[in-house]
């Protein structure tokens, strides 16, 4: 069987949802993210918000990582399984990546940006 399952996508969704509701989000590039941030147009600060709002959009359908998960490299999360999902956002019009790790509990935030499909990630 090829992971994530739609069952185990599932649960990462949910699961994110509910760090975002009771834990701070912990950011492994604030620059980048900030810069990211502009460009939706939303503030950083409101990061909780937003993630909750766009979790609820999500889907397993959704998910654009590897099969199975990459595992990050950054120290902060090593090891890590990484999620990346791509949607037609409807909070912010347009299509939107977001890419996340889990890890005791609490939502490692990598990625959040517009679709960039020519960079690769």
């Amino acid at each position: 069987m090829k992971r994530p399952s739609y069952k185990e996508l599932n649960n990462k969704i949910q699961k994110a949802k509910e760090a975002v509701l009771v834990s701070p989000i912990y950011i492994l590039d604030q620059e980048i993210i900030a810069a990211d941030a502009l460009e939706i147009d939303y503030l950083v600060k409101d990061i909780s918000n937003v993630l909750s709002d766009i979790l609820n959009e999500i889907t397993p359908f959704n998910y654009a990582g590897q099969r199975p998960p990459q595992r990050s490299y950054e120290d902060k999360i090593k090891g890590c399984e990484l999620f990346a999902f791509k949607w037609e956002s409807k909070r912010f019009g347009c299509e939107l990546y977001l890419k996340f790790v889990l890890k005791e509990s609490l939502m490692w935030l990598v990625s959040f940006h517009p679709n960039r499909e020519t960079a690769g990630e």
